[in-house]
């Protein structure tokens, strides 16, 4: 029996070529973006778990010998001279100009709070030492110095007041931002055991040990000759150039050296690895470090813990950076304690893999999750064991999906995650762990050829490179035409798209209109959780739409609606689904769920008379105008009525459950 065959032409993370492969499709995926084909070729590959695991262990061992020390710290509870930095929390100064003192830029003084910790902690602005108070919003004076917090000095908007002379002090400047270490979270494992403290987790005022463990960190790594830190200059871009406006020109320029040093160090022993897969495996690991390991971090003063610096989309550039340990820390039971260490990594990468090797999925029995094993299932490209021994076709392609030569019988589906236009610029930010990944292994991998991820062809909207909707439109149509072109007649080309204005769902209704395909359904579906740093608390949406289009087929006559009343009603119906699944939907939603149904009717309604041969933005037009014509999302909004009205405008949101499928016999309609 052939095997059923699934192209991904945006393979991204490679959702699509994991799920189709662990239930024995064979995969052909595509992504212009070189570490998009590398994490995808990571996932796939098979990998001897136990001697990987065993071999992290060793690089673990020697980094713990070279630089463990610098990560120890004298515990104020019980003398231990034992204790492990889990974080190392630094705050950015600025030279005044007027006193020439250095004025520490604190947004404001709290470091803990008493949710997951048994007190508010501050942090003096005056002596800087720490103390605890019941009341978050009124801390009362400093029990060191007997000073109120100075919170007239703290650093907002690029300004701020010296403390020294009251002089105002402005930032950021044209050079790489100072910073001063002014205190720690760590980890006493004797306090832990004894019941002392939340977890054995402690605060502490950066003394001199902490400061001259950093500086002997800083002059060993003057000393070295460095072989694998970038040397590369920071593009211009859409994101980066928020780094250019604080000083930051260099990769290197967004790591400390206690950072740098053990990245070097971690380097230089993942290359002498012999092992070519355990070596891509390990190095695969670094660039995953790479976002806990620098001075982007954030301290989160909730959850106590860091975030690394793709929490949000972007490159956000805060006044308080978090330091993770970098070799991680293992607790009273082998698990980790804290984040962002070489720990964590690893286990999170063995898990993935033993998983690959056996998938599960998860049934809640009460309290409890229970993984239940799925037979037959696995993920990889091969198994051993078997008789015969199991294969798979997987077939990666790392350049330009539009033109991708496309072998073998044709396919059976095409399920993808196109990009959201101007929402993420991922060449921009993937070159933040492609430069190192290049220095590396980039004598063994030509994808790794160019200085950049970045691709005149890359489907993002980029007001620095000149890509605008028209060039999205153009490369979008190309590539879904010629992943069509190998789509076998009445087969699904599904993908799932969302975005805060409707104008960016144009091109994907030309690109459908362009490939002859008509969109059969557009489901809503949950997408990116609300807690998410860089959703909750926004206007945003958590719904994507699944378009599924056919060039043959037939859809359930009640979705073909005449007017925004009609178009309402089916939106109506999908919000109170939505809310048997969980998710009570914001304002956000509701607009998303409306541009899916609005393009679904635009392609129906413009599919006969299309003309393809049209400039782009004639087709645009056409697509635009039909839109306005129809009275566009605010007729639809204004007969949602209450339904939209009454909706909350932010997202705060935890989904629980499922929707549950119903089954009713419709009217068809075919095409």
């Amino acid at each position: 029996m052939p095997e059923f065959r699934v192209f991904d032409p945006f393979m991204g993370g490679g959702t699509t070529m994991m799920e189709a492969n662990r239930i024995g499709c064979s995969v052909i995926g595509a992504d212009v973006n070189p570490m998009a084909w590398w994490i995808v070729r990571q996932e796939l590959l098979d990998l001897d778990v136990d001697a990987y695991t065993k071999t992290a262990a060793r690089l673990r061992a020697h980094l713990e010998a070279e630089i463990g020390h610098l990560y120890r710290t004298g515990c104020a509870q019980c003398g231990s001279t034992e204790a492990h930095v889990k974080y190392f929390l630094w705050v950015k100064t600025s030279a005044c100009s007027s006193c020439g003192q250095d004025h520490d830029l604190f947004p404001n003084f709290l470091l803990s709070e008493d949710v997951r910790h048994t007190a508010n902690v501050f942090v003096c602005g005056c002596c800087g030492e720490l103390f605890e108070a019941a009341d978050r919003k009124n801390p009362g004076p400093c029990p060191h110095c007997g000073k109120a917090l100075p919170l007239s000095h703290t650093a907002k908007r690029g300004k701020a007041q010296c403390r020294h002379c009251n002089h105002p002090v402005s930032y950021p400047g044209n050079w790489v931002p100072a910073h001063r270490l002014y205190a720690i979270e760590y980890h006493c494992e004797t306090c832990a055991e004894q019941g002392k403290g939340r977890k054995g987790r402690r605060f502490k005022k950066a003394g001199p040990d902490e400061l001259g463990k950093f500086e002997e960190a800083a002059q060993r790594l003057g000393r070295m000759s460095p072989k694998y830190i970038p040397e590369d200059v920071i593009p211009m871009g859409d994101e980066t150039a928020r780094l250019h406006r604080w000083g930051y020109h260099h990769y290197g320029d967004l790591f400390n050296a206690r950072q740098l040093l053990g990245l070097e160090l971690s380097c230089r022993w993942i290359a002498a690895v012999k092992d070519q897969r355990i070596r891509e495996a390990l190095a695969t690991n670094l660039s995953d470090l790479l976002r806990y390991q620098n001075m982007l971090c954030r301290y989160d003063t909730m959850a106590l813990k860091s975030l690394d610096v793709f929490s949000v989309h972007g490159f956000p550039v805060g006044l308080i950076q978090c330091e993770s340990n970098f070799l991680g820390i293992v607790g009273r039971r082998g698990s980790p304690v804290g984040s962002g260490g070489w720990l964590n990594i690893v286990e999170k990468f063995a898990k993935a893999k033993r998983y690959c090797i056996q998938p599960f999925e998860i049934r809640h029995e009460g309290n409890r999750k229970v993984e239940v094993a799925m037979k037959g299932e696995w993920i990889g490209s091969s198994r051993s064991g078997s008789n015969p021994p199991a294969e798979r076709e997987i077939e990666l392609v790392c350049g330009d999906s539009s033109c991708a030569k496309l072998n073998g019988a044709k396919f059976d589906a095409v399920f993808t995650d196109p990009p959201y236009f101007g929402n993420v610029q991922y060449a921009e930010l993937m070159d933040f762990c492609y430069v190192w990944l290049r220095k590396l292994l980039g004598s063994e991998m030509p994808e790794f050829a160019k200085p950049s991820t970045r691709h005149e062809n890359e489907l993002t909207g980029n007001v620095n490179m000149g890509r605008g909707l028209d060039h999205f439109t153009e490369g979008i149509s190309r590539t879904i035409r010629h992943a069509v072109a190998k789509l076998k007649p009445g087969k699904p080309f599904a993908f799932t798209y969302h975005h805060n204005q409707l104008d960016a769902y144009i091109p994907m209704a030309v690109a459908i209109l362009d490939a002859g395909l008509v969109a059969s359904a557009s489901l809503p579906c949950p997408a990116e959780m609300g807690a998410s740093i860089h959703i909750n608390g926004t206007g945003s949406s958590v719904v994507d739409t699944v378009f599924v289009c056919r060039s043959t087929g037939s859809f359930p006559k009640r979705w073909l609606a005449s007017d925004a009343v009609g178009v309402a009603g089916i939106v109506k119906r999908d919000i109170d689904e939505l809310a048997a699944g969980g998710l009570k939907a914001t304002q956000g939603d509701i607009r998303c769920v409306s541009y899916g149904h609005l393009t679904r009717l635009a392609i129906w309604h413009l599919r006969t008379k299309w003309d393809m041969k049209r400039p782009v933005k004639e087709r645009m037009k056409e697509v635009q105008d039909w839109l306005a014509a129809f009275g566009g999302v605010g007729a639809v909004l204004t007969s949602l009525e209450k339904t939209y009205s009454q909706a909350q405008s932010e997202q705060k949101w935890l989904m629980s459950g499922m929707v549950e499928e119903s089954i009713e016999r419709e009217d068809k309609v075919s095409f």
